[in-house]
């Protein structure tokens, strides 16, 4: 045990008693938030727009949940190339790698229009590289940060989740007034505004650890609790930006409402999810992670489950899904304030596997719900079935809480797992 708790910790500074924003760099941590805003704002770009793109190409419900889903498979396999290269070449190169490339994959699509069902895949590929954002953003600001203040500053740097709600909130409306290809130009504008500051202010830390060769990384997977970390964060983080992505067309499709409003509807839900997840790490700082993550689950699965038998009213559903997406922000949150306790020299693989984990999670959701539709004619097997992964997440997160606590957990000073 005493060798786990070694590994696990190995490198890790000790509690550094300053305060929150005395610990780190903040110019790093606001140029991080920053960056994740604006690119899960693309991210998750197809969500409020495929009511809109649905009707023009008249995409029946699959090719709808594929669609939307394709951006979210795309970034989380970008995630783990981001994570290696955040190791390897330090966050700040990386990041500035993905947003050159989205930035010139967005100008691509806008000058050259989309006109087919195969081209709004292309696009999610291209948008992919954006949600791998997440396995640069969140390393960037957590390498500066001491044990205690992991929670608040992956916290911090997490909200830029808040950028879905961007995407919510304006998409639809701009695709109105300009068309929906016009989005993907008008985007490019905060895109290359936060790219220059965060050229001009971001700065990796000193606390950087020494490249690894690629086996090393494989060395990793052979850890039980990185597993875990990603079947936590699937469960959390997935069913956030899958219902992200989803939402839009299910209000749109089940309830008669214009995309305007389903994107009103949605963003309702997503700045909730948003607004709580430094909460989440403020909150796992304070009791814990594992305690946190506990309730989570049981909230998250039981709404999950409510919501599968709901009657179609819509002011209800929109209760529901801000109750549920805020549930999971909240484990978001926990998520990330003992990924880096427990893989502080991995931190960068780490972010990209557990990032990978999640948007597997979100991938299977917003697909799931669109084939549900199509097969059933309701999302609600859907969302059930997810509902039972919350559960497995409970149970796996119960197995494993003794052993994290009296191993690695016990090792790290000053902090609550």
């Amino acid at each position: 045990m005493a060798s786990l708790a070694a590994a696990g910790t190995a490198g890790y500074a000790p509690v550094s008693g300053k305060s929150f924003w005395k610990s780190g760099h903040s110019p790093t941590l606001i140029a991080a938030f920053l960056y994740f805003d604006v690119a899960f704002m693309v991210w998750v770009l197809l969500g409020p727009l495929a009511p809109i793109i649905s009707k023009q190409l008249m995409l029946d419900p699959g090719q709808k949940g594929l669609m939307v889903a394709v951006p979210t498979l795309a970034g989380a396999v970008l995630r783990l190339v981001n994570g290696l290269l955040v190791d390897r070449i330090g966050p700040k190169r990386t990041g500035t790698i993905s947003q050159i490339i989205v930035i010139a994959g967005l100008a691509f699509a806008w000058h050259f229009g989309i006109t087919s069902y195969a081209g709004t895949l292309a696009l999610g590929v291209i948008l992919g590289f954006a949600g791998a954002s997440f396995a640069v953003a969140l390393p960037l600001a957590s390498r500066w940060y001491p044990p205690e203040h992991q929670g608040k500053a992956m916290g911090i740097a997490g909200m830029g989740n808040s950028g879905t709600v961007f995407a919510a909130l304006f998409a639809a409306l701009l695709a109105k007034a300009y068309g929906w290809t016009n989005v993907l130009g008008l985007a490019l504008i905060p895109l290359i505004a936060v790219f220059v500051i965060y050229l001009v202010v971001a700065k990796d830390s000193p606390d950087q650890p020494a490249p690894k060769p690629l086996s090393a990384y494989a060395a990793v997977l052979k850890d039980a609790d990185a597993w875990w970390f990603m079947l936590f964060y699937g469960v959390t983080f997935g069913g956030f930006v899958g219902l992200s992505s989803s939402l839009p067309t299910y209000y749109a499709d089940g309830y008669g409402v214009t995309p305007v409003i389903a994107g009103y509807c949605t963003a309702a839900a997503v700045f909730m999810g948003s607004l709580l997840r430094p909460m989440g790490g403020g909150l796992a700082d304070r009791f814990g992670g594992i305690r946190t993550l506990t309730v989570v689950y049981i909230v998250a699965a039981i709404l999950l489950t409510v919501i599968a038998f709901a009657p179609h009213v819509l002011p209800l559903m929109v209760a529901l899904f801000i109750a549920t997406l805020g549930t999971l922000g909240v484990g978001n949150g926990a998520v990330f304030q003992l990924v880096p306790q427990r893989f502080r020299k991995e931190i960068g693989v780490m972010t990209g596997l557990v990032g990978f984990g999640g948007g597997v999670g979100g991938f299977y959701l917003a697909s799931s719900l669109g084939y549900a539709k199509k097969l059933t004619g309701s999302a609600g097997p859907g969302f059930l079935i997810f509902a039972a992964l919350a559960v497995i997440a409970l149970i796996g997160l119960t197995s494993v809480k003794r052993r994290w606590r009296t191993t690695w957990g016990a090792a790290v000073q000053g902090v609550r797992i």
